[in-house]
């Protein structure tokens, strides 16, 4: 009995020193291990530490945002993007890439008749240096196709002043004119010179009416309330009758003189000539010249290379015609070609 109960007692003694050698040999110690947390931050005041995580939210958004489209770029294919918006109509660009073109256009209220072109009105000055405006004169002729050419390859605009006369011999040129998008005014009815003693108010009043009113039946629309008097001879009767009507006046700083030059390379020496001197300002040419046909390629080329660009005008409102003239030219009759050449019929001989 004693024996039993002594093994009995070794028995456990022994289990207790294996226990005991297992523990500290092959259990993991809390006091040896590293420790598994870090000590708490000190706290922040609550705004304080909203604002830090707000500006830090931001930086970060921005940072995946770019290492995101990084990794696309250099793994997986793009995702495909959303469906583009419908396509708006935009308007037909140049086909010339190194064209001259339009630099700014500038709409012109004419209420009270403003004067342009520094030769006779001061009063705007609205051109900054090196920018000029292309006018023409006493078109429309079969010498103007080919002026709207050269102004379309050059993509760039001007105005037009024609005569009245001159529409009923070729409403189609005009409406030519008119379908490139050229501003167009008049020049009164026959290039009546209105500062002539010989004529009276009321006839230089339907020289005026008369050349919008002709300018309206070969287009079919009202044309801008521009003008230019032939010559640029006016009187203060007749000024003062055009600020009635609010129609803007149009002289010149820039005159090519084409109607006294004997080739286009003339043309062309005129014109630059007179800019390195002015800098800016409205060039007067005609389309019913051939030389100024002949010239305008180079012409637009030489403004370009020069540094010049070109203001195109507008106005903001087209002219009312007077109802009685409309009649009248409706009345016209296209007068009957006699085959005579047209330098024995029509000669421009001053602007």
């Amino acid at each position: 009995m004693r024996s039993a109960l002594g093994l009995m007692l070794a028995s456990v003694v022994a289990a207790i020193v294996i226990a005991g050698v297992w523990f500290w040999t092959s259990s993991p110690r809390a006091d040896a291990a590293p420790p598994q947390t870090t000590a708490a931050a000190k706290a922040e005041p609550l705004a304080a530490a909203a604002a830090k995580q707000a500006a830090r939210d931001d930086v970060e958004t921005t940072a995946a945002l770019s290492k995101r489209a990084d990794a696309t770029q250099a793994a997986a294919p793009a995702a495909a993007p959303a469906p583009a918006p419908a396509p708006v109509a935009a308007a037909p660009r140049c086909a010339n890439p190194d064209a001259l073109g339009i630099s700014r256009t500038v709409v012109v209220d004419t209420t009270g008749g403003p004067g342009f072109g520094f030769l006779q009105y001061k009063q705007y000055d609205f051109l900054t240096d090196h920018e000029v405006v292309l006018t023409f004169d006493d078109g429309p002729w079969p010498t103007t196709p080919a002026v709207l050419k050269a102004l379309a390859d050059e993509c760039t605009k001007a105005v037009f002043f024609p005569i009245g006369l001159h529409t009923t011999y070729h409403p189609d040129i005009l409406r030519q004119v008119a379908a490139a998008g050229h501003t167009i005014g008049a020049h009164t009815w026959s290039h009546a010179h209105l500062a002539s003693k010989k004529l009276t108010e009321q006839q230089a009043k339907d020289e005026i009416e008369k050349g919008f009113s002709a300018v309206k039946l070969a287009l079919g629309a009202n044309p801008a309330p521009f003008f230019r008097f032939p010559a640029l001879a006016h009187t203060p009767a007749t000024t003062a009758y055009l600020g009635t009507r609010n129609i803007a006046m149009f002289s010149v700083d820039v005159d090519s003189n084409d109607f006294k030059s004997k080739s286009s390379d003339e043309v062309i020496n005129n014109v630059m000539t007179k800019l390195d001197k002015e800098h800016k300002g409205i060039i007067l040419m005609h389309d019913l010249q051939k030389h100024t046909a002949q010239a305008l390629p180079t012409l637009l080329r030489k403004l370009k290379a020069g540094g010049y660009k070109i203001v195109w005008m507008k106005a903001k409102t087209q002219i009312e015609t007077l109802p009685e003239y409309d009649a009248m030219m409706a009345k016209t009759e296209k007068p009957i070609a006699t085959g005579r050449p047209i330098g024995n019929v029509v000669q421009t001989i001053a602007d």
